[in-house]
């Protein structure tokens, strides 16, 4: 089981790499979609955008739920630019009233869920849960999770990047035999 203590010296890179492919990442979404609806009946799902929107859209589908995205972020234009996270748009309005799950991708610290749960928490929904496709063994743990892994993770939409006219290896893994 994961904790829920985290302390920033447990966030270290990883020699190991975990490479997904599309159809690793779909069956994990989809696993993790049967564990909420097993335990859960969420009435919409928000998406933590960026990378959160991608499982946060095909659990969504898979529920047939209607979806939505708030966009938290260390990043502008692809460049770390601030040390937390920042709600960079607002919590659907739709949230009122209804049971939310909010979806990322992955969760390490947990400030980027606790930074949705209370933007969500203002618009004043009946009930939240949250649901990732990786955690980490130290650290947050969300409500729902897919796989928990130590690993760098290579996901298959950022293995490669546009940079001088073509695809390349994106940066971040390059030593990984990717």
């Amino acid at each position: 089981m994961l904790s829920r203590s985290f302390d920033q010296r447990d966030i270290s890179p990883s020699e190991d790499y975990l490479e997904l492919s599309w159809e690793m990442f779909g069956e994990l979404c989809r696993a993790l979609a049967l564990k909420v609806a097993g335990a859960y009946d969420p009435e919409i799902i928000i998406g933590v955008a960026r990378a959160g929107v991608i499982p946060g859209a095909v659990i969504a589908s898979i529920l047939r739920r209607d979806f939505f995205s708030l966009k938290i972020t260390r990043r502008e234009g692809g460049q770390v630019v601030r040390q937390r996270p920042s709600i960079l748009s607002a919590a659907p309005r739709q949230a009122r009233g209804k049971r939310v799950l909010i979806v990322d991708e992955i969760t390490t610290s947990g400030e980027t869920l606790r930074l949705a749960l209370a933007a969500v928490r203002d618009v004043g929904p009946s009930e939240i849960r949250t649901a990732t496709s990786f955690a980490r063994t130290r650290g947050y743990t969300p409500d729902f999770y897919a796989l928990a892994t130590d690993a760098t993770l290579i996901y298959p939409w950022d293995r490669k990047i546009f940079e001088g006219g073509g695809l390349v290896v994106n940066p971040r893994y390059r030593g990984s035999d990717a």
